[in-house]
């Protein structure tokens, strides 16, 4: 019988909040990888997955976390929680490796990559100079990085998401590592984008022969990467076995709910299940009740952009200027109660055409029809009234929301501004409306942004926009990092205000399982250029660009698979 790789023993780990008071984290977790084997740890944010990698890692801090003294981490036949501080040190790095979820946040921005790089080759293989050098643009040859040579002397900005990706990758597998940490690598990035990733790492684990544990939200990428799933809730295994097994024959309901949240390409319940739906037993019943989607040339038009075009410009040399065409000539009309998906990769031109017609950004050319007037041809004071009827929720509500606001002052600040309401009593009372019609409770009025998850506060994004009790609402990758059951909640209560208040969305995603779920018709944006734009059922069943039909096939086919 082949002994595991890693084994995690009845891992128990708690964390000290005040002197009287702990909070246990996770609660007697075990699972083995075993050599050249993909492991996923699956759950929400909260579950344990990335405490459960950072106690592997030896990285949990010392100050307030406490490893229970029966919990047993075996690493190639070494007990991990045994070894000193720098013995664990010398192990990460060179036998254990990790890739952040985040890499502009772990890649140091005033190193070039290729120096980040040679400091690992460095520390672990005693690797410098020339020979140091070769091996860098080697690494970041093998993740795929084109022209290596030049781009190891380049600085993370200087790279795409995808490209600051692979360098991490290149990090990990410098020293060759026997196990590789993978905390959700894919999140943030666009579907082709992820494909490639998801592809690089099995292409790496398969050629190398090493293990892998992953840890993400998404089972769709599970299915595709994976040779054995662990669900984790609470700090607690819900459920493991082989991937095939737990997705065709779930036994945990909360399992059952993880794989429902996520909305198909193939249908459109009229509600998406959340994980409560699952276990009370409504899940069934909702699914069965579809949402019809399209328009008509009979629905009223309330924006209508024509030929919509914006530069930017960069220095280049001493006196040049670079040009940089983010949308060209991008035309569409946006109809009342109806939702227009706009997808494509990162630098296709969607956030920029959102944010032009915001006017957050300046037309370089074009016009834009709302209200029979063209709002490109305003100025800055003609166009204020217009604002508070045209908002947005932007993708990450920890930076869209004032830190030193309560949700009550973030509530009424546009308020105040646009004169909405008769008086201080008259706002509060507003606020606490709004709060309720999102699903927050009234005392989250009195409570600061920090004090709430992910979910909420983007709920608390959404009210901020009601205040101003828009016409069209601009969603810009509203639920791109949330779990798949909160972003099913989301874009519930998006499809609910629709319906109440007749709202029209601009609706922004690289997801396009969700742009599928919310839009009536769906327009495909590559580099800067609308390449197709058709109801969304039809663009679905039928693309006719090949730019489309190879952001649908890029979709994580695992749980089709099954």
């Amino acid at each position: 019988m082949t002994t595991p790789l890693l084994s995690v023993r009845n891992l128990r780990v708690s964390f000290r909040i005040d002197r009287s008071n702990t909070f246990d984290a996770l609660k007697g977790v075990s699972f083995d990888v075993m050599p050249n084997q993909t492991v996923a740890l699956v759950g929400e944010s909260g579950s344990g997955k990335s405490v459960t990698s950072l106690a592997v890692l030896g990285l949990l801090p010392k100050e307030n976390a406490k490893v229970s003294s029966d919990s047993q981490i075996e690493f190639d036949g070494k007990n991990l929680l045994a070894l000193s501080r720098q013995e664990i040190r010398e192990l990460r790095g060179d036998k254990i490796s990790m890739i952040f979820q985040e890499p502009m946040s772990s890649l140091n921005p005033v190193f070039t990559v290729g120096y980040q790089i040679k400091e690992v080759l460095k520390e672990h293989k005693n690797l410098t100079g020339a020979a140091a050098d070769k091996r860098a643009v080697e690494l970041l040859k093998e993740v795929g990085i084109p022209s290596a040579e030049e781009r190891v002397d380049y600085y993370p900005h200087q790279m795409s998401g995808g490209q600051q990706q692979r360098v991490m990758i290149a990090m990990a597998i410098a020293c060759e590592p026997k196990l590789l940490i993978a905390d959700e690598p894919t999140t943030a990035l666009d579907v082709t984008i992820q494909k490639q990733i998801l592809d690089l790492i099995a292409e790496i684990q398969k050629k190398r022969g090493m293990s892998v544990l992953f840890i993400t939200h998404d089972l769709a990428v599970v299915g595709d990467i994976a040779d054995r799933v662990v669900v984790m809730r609470n700090g607690e295994i819900k459920e493991q076995g082989t991937t095939k097994e737990v997705f065709s024959a779930p036994k945990d309901d909360y399992t059952k709910a993880l794989l429902s949240c996520r909305p198909a390409v193939d249908s459109r319940p009229k509600r998406l299940p959340v994980i409560e739906d699952f276990m009370a037993g409504r899940a069934e019943a909702m699914r069965s009740e579809q949402r019809a989607r399209g328009v008509r040339d009979a629905d009223p038009v309330v924006l209508e952009v024509k030929g919509l075009c914006k530069d930017f410009y960069s220095r280049e040399g001493l006196f040049g200027k670079k040009t940089f065409h983010a949308a060209k000539d991008v035309s569409f009309k946006l109809r009342k109660g109806k939702t227009l998906g706009l997808v494509g990769e990162s630098g296709s031109g969607k956030t920029t055409v959102g944010l032009t017609v915001m006017r957050l950004h300046d037309a370089t050319k074009g016009e834009a029809w709302f209200d029979g007037k063209n709002i490109f041809a305003m100025t800055e004071k003609e166009f204020l009234p217009y604002k508070k009827r045209i908002q947005i929720v932007f993708q990450n509500p920890y930076a869209s929301l004032n830190p030193r606001f309560t949700v009550g002052q973030i509530l009424m600040e546009p308020m105040v501004i646009h004169g909405i309401g008769k008086g201080g009593d008259d706002r509060s009372k507003m606020a606490f409306e709004l709060l309720s019609k999102v699903g927050l409770p009234e005392m989250s009025f009195y409570k600061y942004p920090h004090e709430f998850s992910g979910g909420q506060r983007q709920r608390i994004a959404i009210a901020r926009c009601l205040t101003m009790k828009p016409d069209i609402l601009i969603c810009d990758e509203s639920v791109s990092a949330l779990d798949v059951s909160v972003q099913a909640q989301v874009l519930n209560l998006l499809q609910d205000l629709q319906d109440e208040f007749g709202l029209s969305y601009i609706f922004i995603s690289h997801d396009l399982a969700v742009v599928k779920y919310m839009s009536d018709e769906v327009m495909v944006m590559s580099n800067g250029e609308v390449v197709e734009h058709e109801n969304s059922d039809t663009l679905y069943q039928a693309p006719k660009h090949e730019y489309t039909k190879r952001l649908l096939d890029s979709i994580p086919k695992g749980l089709a698979a099954t």
